[in-house]
């Protein structure tokens, strides 16, 4: 079992899963969703959203914030490798496995539920111009309607799954750690804010994008990591990086 004590767990875990359950109830069974996108959102009088088509949203949120996830978890892959074969990157070899596992597992998972969950974007729906009803994310759906990929939301779940950071220098420099987290919760919102922007989202679309990477994530960190990605086993060999480089 992973050596983390009680209050990890309970700020790490259960606090964060009943402030999801509050949030995500809230969302579900009332019209919080679609009443934030008609007043942040929507222009009625253009009658379209305030994102689609521009390049803050399309080309510099969307498509730049895609392609540099995808460099953190290239580099990441690159120190992977790179520590197979050079003895002054062994000591990485922990950290770099687990970044990539988490940027690429994070939200790949995500990526393949939206497919399967048969949700709307807010695009198509009839109320923004599209011809679908509004549906609940667990109301049922009728079954005539076509299918639909659009949740949990899969861009914004790139962006949080940089809290990957945050689990990696925690045991070494809890400061460092908790500028970690903030950075990837805010690089997670405006990935969100961007797609919601360009109608491509309801707010509680991302909030579970969040909620699942944290706790895949978290399982990662705990149970396949032990609870410590810069410390590698004693049967790991090379030389762990001293706390003055671990920034």
């Amino acid at each position: 079992m992973p050596n983390l004590d009680r209050h990890f767990w309970i700020t790490h875990a259960w606090l964060p899963l009943l402030a999801f359950a509050v949030l995500a109830t809230l969302l579900a069974t009332t019209d919080i969703d679609p009443s934030i996108t008609d007043r942040l959102y929507y222009d009625w009088q253009a009658h379209r959203f305030i994102g689609k088509d521009t390049w803050w949203a399309r080309d510099l949120i969307h498509t730049g914030g895609r392609n540099a996830m995808r460099t953190v978890a290239a580099v990441a892959l690159l120190m992977l490798v790179a520590s197979l074969f050079g003895d002054r990157w062994r000591c990485w070899r922990r950290p770099a496995a687990f970044v990539f596992t988490c940027m690429v597992g994070a939200t790949l998972f995500v990526g393949t539920l939206k497919q399967v969950t048969n949700v709307d974007c807010p695009w198509d729906l009839a109320q923004y111009g599209g011809t679908r009803p509004f549906v609940h994310i667990f109301a049922d759906r009728p079954d005539e309607l076509p299918h639909a990929a659009c949740f949990p939301g899969a861009h914004s779940s790139s962006g949080f799954a940089l809290v990957c950071f945050y689990f990696l220098l925690r045991d070494r420099r809890r400061g460092a750690a908790r500028a970690a987290l903030a950075g990837a919760l805010t690089v997670g919102a405006v990935f969100a804010f961007g797609q919601q922007a360009r109608g491509a989202h309801f707010l509680s679309h991302d909030l579970w994008s969040a909620c699942l990477v944290w706790f895949i994530c978290l399982g990662l960190y705990a149970f396949a990591w032990k609870g410590s990605v810069m410390t590698a086993p004693p049967a790991s060999g090379g030389s762990l990086p001293s706390a003055a480089t671990v920034t």
